[in-house]
């Protein structure tokens, strides 16, 4: 664009900074979305299990689990619901994840699409850093069934996401 150009923008009435901040330089604001996909494993479950020790037989025994009412093995909630900081550090390098309220809808089978989203309902300027506060959610691909809902605060060292 033409240092012109950008001089006439500035200077138009119309000129809207918010439009002008998450387009060019793309500065989290509040309602702003930021999304990501994953296909959880088998492997994935493994991983997970030696690391939390979680090994529930819902997550490994497909007997057990259809005989307590589930379709198939079960992705740990808590797995699932790791997509939430990994979204939120992705954008914001250096992100302290300070709180995260969760709700588990429905359950999630190995070798499903998964959609995380984080929405920005809060962003403010505190000692030279940013508490952003958004909702968090994650949807089956497949219907757009809601999977995990949540809330989450966000200690960010800048609101300019990385792309």
């Amino acid at each position: 664009m033409a240092a012109a150009t950008k001089k006439r923008l500035l200077q138009s009435a119309a000129f809207s900074p918010k439009f002008f901040s998450t387009t060019a330089s793309r500065v989290l604001r509040t309602g702003d979305t930021l999304r990501q996909t994953r296909v959880f494993s088998c492997e994935d479950i493994l991983r997970y299990s030696e690391v939390s020790h979680d090994s529930n037989p819902l997550h490994f025994d497909p007997e057990v689990a259809r005989s307590s009412g589930f379709e198939d093995r079960l992705v740990h909630g808590m797995l699932v619901a790791a997509l939430f900081p990994r979204i939120i550090s992705s954008n914001f390098p250096g992100a302290i994840y300070a709180s995260q309220s969760l709700h588990f809808k429905t359950p999630v089978y190995i070798g499903e699409e998964i959609i995380g989203e984080v929405v920005a309902t809060s962003v403010r300027e505190h000692k030279n850093k940013y508490i952003a506060k958004f909702a968090t959610k994650c949807f089956k691909k497949k219907g757009d069934l809601l999977v995990i809902d949540g809330e989450a605060t966000a200690i960010l060292p800048s609101i300019c996401q990385q792309q």
